[in-house]
């Protein structure tokens, strides 16, 4: 429980996955691959599964909903870049640590405890020398797929 309201979720099948975004009162504050279903679903629930269909679809490039993130204000930070990264483009590790002044390892673990992968695409940040990790589930098979799926992915094939 968090400011007084339940946590609920909902799922999308997807070809990335059972795709659940977990939301607590009217904002998205995480996303899992499980296609567990929990608590009342929401009006922030349905649209994020639909904007999540859309973006497997090809349909949706860029979401359009709210987002409560956690931790600390570097982490904070970095995933307000990862926000910015548009559809299609990637940034490395080193490129986000040269705009908020930080090292590229702690950009790296920033990215690694990304609650809500996706919707902030940490999957569009790569390590100088290609790929790299990814928080969501399946890992770097999945981060190649979504890469693919919005047409990055030139360097991997």
């Amino acid at each position: 429980m968090k400011r007084g309201n339940l946590m609920s979720s909902l799922s999308v099948q997807t070809q990335f996955g059972a795709l659940t975004p977990i939301a607590d009162g009217e904002a998205i504050i995480g996303l899992r691959w499980d296609g567990v279903e929990t608590g009342a679903p929401s009006a922030v629930l349905s649209e994020a599964c639909r904007q999540l269909r859309a973006y497997a679809e090809g349909r949706l490039e860029q979401f359009d909903l709210p987002l409560r993130l956690t931790g600390s204000v570097f982490q904070q930070s970095v995933c307000a870049v990862m926000r910015d990264i548009p559809f299609g483009e990637t940034l490395t590790y080193g490129d986000i640590a040269k705009q908020l002044g930080a090292s590229a390892q702690a950009v790296g673990g920033a990215c690694g405890g990304n609650p809500i992968p996706i919707l902030i695409p940490c999957h569009r940040v790569m390590g100088a020398k290609g790929l790299t990790g990814f928080s969501g589930a399946g890992g770097v098979e999945t981060k190649v797929a979504l890469l693919r799926h919005e047409k990055a992915a030139g360097l991997l094939i």
